[in-house]
């Protein structure tokens, strides 16, 4: 069974820096791209930064551009968002989630982690 359990959220204050971790459990890593995505109270949930197998490609919601960063570690099974400079508008509930496409699509994407509250104070 696919796992992805995603960590590191917490209450920051405006202008400051979390990393996300999410780390994916069994054989689902190999070989597929692997995104993130929030979702605020009240609004839809939406694409944040996706990351390729091989980790050569990135591409980044332009709300984010510039300030968070997606990398990966496949051989720990893991993906990470580093998030700074942050806004109080980047409060969300933090998702990682797996693809077997590089995409910014939702519907691209068919396993999900539980979720990780990010908390911005301005």
């Amino acid at each position: 069974q696919v796992q992805l359990v995603e960590s590191g959220g917490g209450l920051v204050q405006a202008g400051g820096s979390l990393r996300l971790s999410c780390v994916a459990s069994g054989r689902t890593f190999s070989g597929y791209a692997m995104g993130w995505f929030r979702q605020a109270p009240g609004k839809e949930r939406e694409f944040v930064a996706a990351i390729s197998w091989g980790a050569g490609r990135t591409r980044y919601a332009d709300s984010v551009k510039g300030r968070f960063t997606i990398s990966r570690d496949n051989a720990k099974n893991t993906v990470y968002l580093q998030m700074s400079s942050l806004k109080s508008e980047d409060t969300a509930v933090y998702y990682c989630a797996r693809s077997s496409y590089y995409s910014a699509s939702a519907s691209q994407y068919d396993y999900w982690g539980q979720g990780t509250q990010v908390t911005v104070s301005s």
